[in-house]
Parts: structure tokens; sequence; C-alpha cells
């Protein structure tokens, strides 16, 4: 998703799905647990004597996030499979990569049009997922954990509460976080995925580099006082971070 791909290490987790080499380093299994602390300590206490075990719950919290966000990256690599370019792609603590295979050039063999598709394909890819299994447990009979904005729809909360522990939490610890990272990084600051869509729909209107920045502090910005004003510290630090990346990117430019 942004930052860099960090270095390989004996510790990673290496394997091929779909033609394209996907890297889990070992750092993603380390963020992914401790993102989920809190969250599977107070699903085992809230099960109580019907809980799986606190290990139990992260191990399948690590489990969905690892599935949540290797679907986006593979909707990133498909997108630049149908454009001609391959790709292989990383998984680490920031979240994701779908990088092009060496020798490719994005800016030189991509449209502005064709970018934004590639943008946009990994969060739609995470975001459908989570609908599929909302709809696989609605046409079971069951009302699946929504969050905002598919908690809006009232049929989706029609049907039995699900009955299993197990059918229970992998369904929260999948769809939630699944809707979250996808509707995160439609965010338009760079170089989250909505940040490199505003890009690309600029560049066609002749924008260059400099108007994307502004527009992501000026988003940086907004989101940081709506997410300090609604107790969100961490995405208000997240996005203050973010947003002063990219003013000292403006600076540096204007030099």
């Amino acid at each position: 998703m942004f930052l860099q791909e960090p270095s390989p290490s004996p510790y990673d987790l290496r394997f091929q799905f779909m033609g394209f080499p996907i890297r889990v380093s070992w750092t993603f299994w380390a963020a992914a647990a401790v993102l989920g602390y809190d969250f599977a300590n107070q699903l085992d206490f809230k099960f109580g004597p019907q809980s799986p075990g606190f290990l139990a719950l992260l191990a399948i919290w690590a489990g969905c996030i690892f599935v949540s966000i290797a679907i986006h990256e593979l909707g990133h690599a498909i997108a630049f499979r149908k454009f001609g370019i391959e790709s292989s792609i990383v998984l680490y603590f920031m979240g994701g990569m779908a990088i092009p295979r060496a020798g490719a050039s994005i800016r030189g063999e991509l449209s502005p049009q064709q970018s934004m598709w590639v943008s946009i394909a990994g969060p739609l890819a995470q975001f459908m997922s989570a609908i599929l299994l909302i709809l696989a447990l609605r046409l079971s009979s069951y009302s699946a954990p929504t969050p905002w904005p598919l908690n809006e729809l009232t049929w989706l909360q029609q049907g039995n509460p699900i009955d299993s522990v197990g059918l229970f939490t992998i369904a929260l610890m999948y769809i939630q976080p699944s809707v979250f990272w996808a509707l995160l990084n439609l965010v338009p600051v760079w170089p989250l995925d909505g940040g490199r869509f505003i890009h690309s729909f600029l560049e066609l209107r002749g924008g260059t580099i400099l108007n994307t920045l502004w527009v992501s502090v000026v988003a940086s910005g907004l989101l940081v006082l709506y997410s300090f004003g609604n107790g969100l510290q961490f995405l208000g630090f997240m996005f203050a971070i973010l947003g002063w990346n990219n003013y000292q990117a403006i600076q540096q430019m204007q030099r």
C-alpha cells in the first residue's frame, strides 16, 4: 500500500497464487498480533466459558487479516496483469504492496485511466469479499455483524443471530476490518490508493503531482480533526503523519 518494500528475511513466508509470487514478511504477523490483541482479549471476556481462548481468537484474527489484505493486493495485481504488467505481492507491517516486476515502468505503460482502475481494484476486491461473506450468511438466515456504512441497510440486519462462536468470530474479524481497510484506502491522501486515484484523475485534466499533494494535505487535515474529535487517536496520528509527509514533499518541490 505505501512506504517501501521491506527487506527479505529468512523468516518470511513465500508461495505463489494465480501465478503471483507472494511474500509475507514476519512483520505482518507481528503487526497483526499487536492490532488484534485488545480485540481478541475483549471477545475472550465476552464469550466467557464458550470462548476458544485468547490465543485461538488472536490466531483467527491474524488469519482473517491475512486473507483480507491478500485479496486487496490480488485486486491490484490482477488489474496490473489485465494491462500487461506482471507483479508480485508483499504483505508487511503496514499492510501490503503489489509490486510491478523488474523492468516494468508503470508510468510508461499505464494510461491515467488504467492507473485509476489499478488504484481502486484493491479496495474494491476487498470490499466485495466482505459483501460476499455477508450475503452468504444472510442466505443462511443469519444476521451478519455489519459495520458502517453497511449497517444502514436494514435488510442485512434481518435474520437470526449467529449461534456458533467460531462462525461469529470469523464473520466479525473478517467483515469489519475488510470494510474499514477498503474505505480507508479510498481516502484521497497520497500514497493511499485513493490518493493515487486522485492523482491519475487530476493528470487527465492537466494536473501534476503537486496538485495531488495539496489535495492530500487538505484531506489529511480534515481527517485529523474528525479522528481526534471522535476519539480515533490512532487514525488521527496516522493522517497527521501522512499530511506532514505530503506537506514536506511540497516544500521540497517548491525549492
